[in-house]
């Protein structure tokens, strides 16, 4: 059997993660990457020791579990990974723009400061109608 939807089979069969206990798919979502990654590792080692222990290549239902535990994780995995990115990308996008308006400002004022005595009047008279 072929899963093409994960969440589907997931909510479906009611999948559950071994972690503190026993959570669901949307508290995976809860977790961070080292605690995700460390489910990971368990899942990995899990199917690797189902797969040495037969002789056979037949997939089974917890084969299966298994495989779809994983893909999960992944996922979400890849999908927080994306976020972070994504974040650490409009922080470095709002500093920028801090800095060049920071500069903009430094130059008005520059500006302004090497303005003749009638220019800066005028400035005020026209401030004060």
């Amino acid at each position: 059997m072929v899963v093409e939807n994960i969440f589907e089979y997931a909510t479906r069969n009611k999948v559950r993660f071994s972690f503190r206990g026993m959570i669901s798919v949307e508290d995976l979502w809860d977790l961070s990457l080292i605690d995700l990654d460390s489910i990971y590792k368990e899942l990995n080692k899990q199917l690797k020791k189902s797969e040495e222990e037969s002789l056979l290549n037949i997939k089974t239902q917890k084969d299966e579990l298994l495989n779809v535990q994983i893909e999960i994780v992944k996922h979400i995995v890849s999908v927080k990974l994306e976020e972070k990115e994504a974040r650490e990308r409009a922080s470095a996008k709002k500093a920028q723009r801090q800095k060049i308006m920071s500069i903009m400002a430094a130059k008005q004022d520059e500006a302004l400061q090497n303005s003749s005595i009638d220019d800066l009047q005028k400035m005020l008279d026209e401030l004060d109608n």
